[in-house]
């Protein structure tokens, strides 16, 4: 069975363009050739063979060639946000063994933060020399590892094998229809599953690649002068566009999307922009995707008047098996899963979601919320204890609790209940927000506040969040 860098040295060795970043294009033999290069400095470093290489690079093609050179030299990549903060990102890899920190040029600061604060040597990446170097891999080896967050708040590592990406690959592959002819570019951050993740799909087709720094109405309208062919984005980011009648795109045939679900006028609306446009819902996450996918054809069954599909995740993805396990009288239970392109398992091959659903009897499959508390915002992950810890710790806070709100175009939203320390002088929202975004990323900061005189607790004195309502009763919203 091919390994992902197999698929990737296979689909570039010709002169065609694979790589389009501002004014840089490389061919795919070039971008082999530079991967090469990654490889060989990789080696200069003094890596241990096969332990993955924390990095701070953003996407672009010399993130693509280090990317590819790692897999392909047994130096896997780690890459880290670069939007966290030094703190956040030092907490990450003093879990990891490797004791160099990879960074591009324009992340050095950053770096040299997080190098201090975990005790790691920095080495900023060079220009990538190319070099004609076969790489190669075994199938379980790894390829990369992303990161994703625990039941803590702590996150943690998601080894992606040779093999099992490149099983994702061709999963992913079939149902966006990406083949050399493509050219894909997204928004989301690289060491996002819907960054990184998507990208390793696009490379293993074959596909010209660009990407973007951040979602921006103006960042959608260069990939649409650019001819784009296929992109990734969560609902959210399609209504900005509809709402700046931005959304028209001629050369886009697949949009996939997630985190969310789709609102049937919204989805009207994106078919009226782009009349051609095929959209894919995929459920999924980092351990695992897809676990299962709402297809063109079940889209256009909406339309036509099956508007309940849109409130599901779809059917299982070809190769998927799918459970609820320990199902209630109702059928809902943790949605369990199996198949070869899923990265954390258990001894049998199982797939733990940690989410709630129930399967129809059409197989549609509907998810009811978290197993735990986690709080999903327009795809990304937040866990309340880590926001609340961080809150606790100002002068003014006496206790804090946070939770999540449905919110239309992000799914979900941040509230913060908070006791203030003195109730005639509660602190300031705009203090609060100071405080939590210089420790924690910008997603994670609540967007409303409600000040309390106490939190629902249990006779342990154990918060009871599913308590917190909004407004809550004898609260002041700020």
């Amino acid at each position: 069975m091919a390994t992902w860098t197999a698929m990737v040295s296979r689909a570039y060795d010709h002169a065609r363009p694979a790589a389009r970043f501002g004014d840089l294009t490389w061919t795919g033999r070039e971008l082999l050739d530079r991967a090469g290069g990654a490889a060989d400095w990789l080696d200069t470093l003094g890596l241990e063979p096969g332990t993955p290489v924390p990095a701070l690079v953003a996407t672009s093609a010399e993130a693509l060639a280090l990317v590819i050179g790692g897999a392909g030299s047994g130096h896997p990549l780690a890459p880290l946000g670069v939007r966290a903060t030094a703190y956040e990102i030092a907490a990450v890899v003093q879990e990891t063994r490797g004791q160099v920190l990879l960074v591009q040029p324009e992340f050095a600061e950053l770096g040299r933060q997080v190098a201090e604060l975990s005790g790691r040597r920095v080495a900023v990446v060079p220009e990538l020399r190319a070099t004609e170097r076969e790489l190669a891999a075994a199938s379980d080896e790894l390829a990369a590892v992303l990161h994703t967050s625990g039941t803590t708040g702590r996150p943690k590592p998601v080894p992606m094998t040779q093999r099992r990406l490149a099983a994702r690959a061709r999963v992913n592959g079939e149902l966006c229809a990406l083949d050399p002819d493509s050219f894909y570019g997204g928004s989301a951050p690289f060491h996002h599953i819907a960054g990184l993740g998507n990208i390793a799909v696009a490379l293993a087709a074959g596909a010209l690649i660009t990407g973007l720094p951040r979602f921006t109405v103006e960042g959608w309208a260069l990939l649409r002068s650019l001819g784009a062919t296929h992109t990734s984005m969560v609902p959210a980011m399609l209504e900005t566009l509809l709402s700046a009648g931005e959304a028209r795109h001629e050369t886009l045939r697949v949009l996939q999307y997630g985190g969310a679900p789709v609102r049937p006028g919204t989805l009207r609306r994106t078919y009226e922009a782009m009349p051609g446009v095929r959209m894919l819902n995929m459920f999924g996450q980092t351990e695992g995707s897809p676990i299962s996918v709402l297809t063109p054809e079940d889209h256009r069954e909406a339309i036509a008047g099956r508007t309940e599909l849109l409130r599901s995740v779809g059917r299982p993805a070809p190769g998927v098996e799918v459970g609820v396990a320990d199902p209630g009288p109702d059928g809902i239970g943790e949605i369990h899963a199996r198949a070869d392109h899923f990265f954390r398992i258990d001894a049998e091959g199982w797939l733990h979601s940690g989410d709630l659903g129930r399967i129809a009897d059409d197989g549609y499959l509907y998810l009811l919320g978290r197993r735990t508390d986690m709080i999903i915002r327009g795809g990304e992950n937040v866990h309340p204890l880590e926001v609340e810890t961080v809150l606790a710790a100002h002068p003014a806070v006496a206790d804090a609790a946070v939770t999540g709100v449905p919110d239309e175009r992000l799914g979900q939203t941040v509230v913060a209940f908070v006791v203030p320390a003195d109730p005639d002088a509660p602190p300031q929202p705009t203090a609060l927000r100071s405080h939590t975004r210089a420790r924690l990323s910008g997603f994670k900061v609540p967007v409303r506040w409600w000040f309390v005189d106490d939190l629902p607790r249990n006779a342990n004195g154990k918060l009871v969040r599913s308590r917190l309502r909004e407004p809550h009763e004898g609260g002041t919203r700020a």
